[in-house]
Order: structure tokens, then C-alpha cells, then sequence
């Protein structure tokens, strides 16, 4: 099967940033208003986790849970053998981001039923409890291959019933979303996405939607905002990534980024900027 993760680490950066490697004796909070998505791995000990965002959970096993979207949320330790990992993560922050869009607000997992974690899970663990050089960024990008496992765990054990990542768990819609990320300026008709992933129009419209969530054509447009985003954040000019994205001219990109996020090319990439620099101005006081 072709790589179904591709396009979407190519579009969006995935970046993770080590902070808590070890003991966790006292409670912590986080703040949606970072900005920041946050992964957790709980080693040994009981923990309870608060969040306006869900019921209360205690956490008595090996686990491992994230936001992949700013969600404020407090970890309590409820004993005093707590081990863990914690870091922030930013995966396309800011953007339209489909995957961020298409999971729940946290993702659970019992690390007993993530076999494929445990050899990366092992050298995390040790790297965290011991001091060499380099540790940081080697931590940082631990967690950043746990995450890319977590991202084919999840299509792979098909966890997730709806949204982007049950589209991509089921093969034949997989080489219809495929074909979408790595040709958003085809001019993909329904008639041209069902064959691709083999399937009649009408077959393929209806498990389109019972399983992504939307219709190809929403969702197409959706890729195609998220990945001018992403090339106009970069500096690139608004006509050539309109070409890039199949609109066509500057004028149908403006549009289409009035109509679903309020604002011009421009004034988005003057406004995500401003507030990058503000988020880091906020990190380094």
C-alpha cells in the first residue's frame, strides 16, 4: 500500500519539544491559549486527568494520550511512583489542519495494546532517564517517531470510525485521498475520484461521506486551503500557489479563503505571523 502519511508530514511540519522527562511529584496545567497540541506518556504510577474538554480520567496503567489541538487540561499525579513524558506538539499549528479537524479532542491508548510502540517506547524511556549529550533533541525527535507510530496505529487498527484517518484505513478511499494530497490542482470529478479507488460514482460519493465525514468535494477543498496555507506561511507569492493548488488565478484563491476563514491571503499570512511572534514571545518570558 502506498504511504498513506506522506503528503500530510510534507505539507505540515511536525515538530515536538521535550519538557518533562522523568518524576511528575506535582500537578501541572496547560493552556489552550498556547496554542500548542500535547502528548503524554505515562511510564508507572496513577494519574488523573482534568479537561473542560472531557470527564475526569484516571490513568492506573502504561498509557499514552494526546491533544493534537490546544486543549487546556490538568495532570494530577495520584501517587507518588508517577514517570512520564510530556512534550508539546505542533503539527501544521495554525492551519486548517484536516487531521487536527478529524480526530476527537484526546486520544487515549493503553500501551499494552500499542505492540509497535514498545521498541521506541523502550529507547525514549532510557534516553529520558539518563543524562548525554544531545538529549534534548534526541528526545524531541523520539517523540516526534512515536507520533508518526501513533498516526499508523490508528489507521492500522482502524480506532477511529469517522474522519480523515478512517478514510485513510480503508484501501480503496485511501487511493482516492492519496490521489487528492498529491495532485490538489487535478481537476478531480467525482466520476475521476470513484475510479481511482476503483468503485462506482454512487458507491463511492456514499462511503465517501459515511466515512470521512464530508463529500470529495469538501474535502478536496479543504486539502487544497490547507496546502495554500502552508505555502503561503513559507513566503511563497499568492498567484503561484494558486496555481499550485488548482485555482487557478490570485483572484479564485481569495475567495475561496474569504468565503472559509474570513480573511484574504494576505491578511491570513499577516495575521498568522503576528500571532507565531506573539506565542514566542510568550514561551521566552
Amino acid at each position: 500500500m502506498d504511504d498513506r502519511l506522506v503528503e500530510l508530514l510534507k505539507c505540515f511540519e511536525l515538530r515536538a519539544r521535550v519538557f518533562q522527562a522523568g518524576p511528575l511529584c506535582h500537578s501541572a496545567s496547560y493552556d489552550a491559549a498556547d496554542g500548542l497540541g500535547y502528548i503524554h506518556v505515562q511510564q508507572q504510577g496513577t494519574l488523573r486527568v482534568d479537561s473542560p474538554g472531557h470527564p475526569p480520567l484516571l490513568i492506573d496503567e502504561p498509557s499514552l494520550f494526546f491533544y493534537m489541538n490546544p486543549t487546556s487540561h490538568r495532570l494530577r499525579p495520584k501517587s507518588r511512583d508517577v514517570e512520564m513524558v510530556c512534550a508539546s506538539i505542533e503539527f501544521g499549528a495554525g492551519l486548517r489542519h484536516p487531521l487536527a479537524r478529524a480526530l476527537p479532542e484526546i486520544v487515549l491508548i493503553r500501551l499494552r495494546d500499542m505492540p509497535a510502540l514498545d521498541m521506541t517506547l523502550r529507547v525514549l524511556f532510557r534516553e529520558a532517564g539518563e543524562q548525554h549529550c544531545g538529549r534534548q533533541a534526541a528526545l524531541d525527535r523520539l517523540i516526534e517517531v512515536v507520533f508518526i507510530q501513533i498516526l499508523r496505529d490508528l489507521m492500522d487498527r482502524q480506532r477511529l470510525q469517522v474522519g480523515l484517518l478512517a478514510g485513510l484505513a480503508e484501501p480503496r478511499l485511501a487511493k482516492a485521498i492519496n490521489a487528492m494530497h498529491a495532485d490538489p490542482a487535478n481537476n478531480w470529478s467525482l466520476e475521476g475520484l470513484a475510479a481511482t479507488a476503483s468503485m462506482s460514482r454512487a458507491r463511492f460519493a456514499a462511503k465517501f461521506r459515511d466515512v470521512v465525514g464530508m463529500t470529495p468535494g469538501s474535502y478536496l477543498a479543504e486539502w487544497r486551503l490547507s496546502v495554500a496555507q502552508s505555502l503561503l506561511r513559507q513566503g511563497k507569492p499568492v498567484q503561484l500557489v494558486s496555481d499550485i493548488v488548482g485555482y487557478g488565478s490570485a483572484s479564485a484563491l481569495s475567495r475561496a479563503f474569504r468565503a472559509q476563514i474570513g480573511l484574504s491571503p494576505t491578511e491570513w499570512v499577516r495575521q498568522y505571523h503576528a500571532g507565531r511572534d506573539a506565542a514566542a514571545a510568550k514561551s521566552s518570558a
